[in-house]
């Protein structure tokens, strides 16, 4: 079978798994699926490479984390070797077993029911798309960002899941777009930075490096979790998580958004302030050395 040319493009032909089987993203789900209806669901998006789910553990165990704070039942089945083998038939079936790929698994209560659900048993849906990048590389273009104010995120232990509820997400991206960033801080409800709008958020102030605690509504990140672990290594560093304000910013040495996809992508700008990033480069460098450990 010759590879298909469907991995960067969602629109065209390539096989999903839901639920166990692989089928065509022609199958689509019911118009009463209660991620549609209410947001009713979580994900986890997950870098592979050659067939090697990167920091697979800490995705599954947040995964069943959150799936308790959400009231859903977990199957019996739904072990880290089960999914790991859904996740490598489907990568299996679209070619991609040996390339670098990014998967989406997303979890979602039954149908039934209004707010109230009439069953706490769930499905799931995997899909995955080919990417360019095996390591991690630091991205040297500008990349200017400033606050996103129209919404606030309320933290609580809601708002540190990977839920499909992203509506400020959604605007905050539209409002970057408008304005020419390349992306956009959030900040909760008592005015501390929480995020950027597609990762967590670290800051470097001389030989600190910040970033916003859970406390503070940001999001429980996989990557973010990896970078903590890699500074409390280096004596060089002390690594805090406290919160930001706004007014930190532009007394900052340097400013990262992080996620499993990019790794570390730099800030190069925020309002009149530009930014170093070799600290960046250097936790970057010990990113892609556990990558490959891992």
């Amino acid at each position: 079978m010759s590879k298909w040319p469907f991995n960067r493009a969602f629109g065209l032909f390539f096989m999903i798994n839901f639920n166990g089987q692989l089928v065509d993203n022609t199958t689509l789900l019911s118009i009463n699926n209660r991620g549609f209806n209410y947001g009713d669901a979580l994900f986890e998006t997950i870098k592979t490479s050659h067939g090697k789910l990167l920091f697979w553990e800490d995705h599954y165990f947040r995964l069943m984390a959150s799936m308790r704070i959400m009231r859903m039942e977990i199957p019996m089945h739904f072990t880290m070797q089960f999914l790991e083998e859904q996740i490598q038939a489907l990568l299996l079936a679209n070619q991609l077993q040996n390339t670098v790929s990014r998967v989406k698994l997303l979890v979602y209560r039954n149908e039934g029911g209004l707010y109230l659900p009439a069953t706490n048993d769930i499905s799931f849906v995997m899909t995955c798309v080919q990417l360019d990048d095996d390591f991690y590389l630091m991205k040297e273009g500008a990349y200017e960002v400033d606050l996103f104010k129209d919404f606030y995120v309320a933290p609580n232990l809601l708002s540190t899941l990977k839920t499909n509820n992203k509506a400020i997400h959604v605007v905050g991206s539209i409002f970057a777009k408008e304005n020419k960033l390349q992306n956009c801080l959030l900040m909760n409800t008592n005015k501390q930075i929480v995020e950027a709008l597609n990762g967590n958020l670290f800051l470097v102030k001389g030989t600190v490096v910040k970033t916003p605690p859970l406390a503070d509504g940001c999001l429980k990140g996989v990557m973010r979790k990896q970078i903590i672990d890699i500074l409390k290594t280096l004596s060089e560093y002390d690594i805090l998580e406290t919160s930001i304000s706004p007014f930190e910013l532009q007394k900052a040495d340097e400013l990262w958004v992080t996620n499993v996809i990019t790794g570390i992508q730099p800030i190069t700008k925020y309002r009149k302030r530009n930014f170093t990033n070799s600290v960046a480069k250097q936790v970057l460098q010990k990113v892609n050395v556990k990558m490959r450990l891992h």
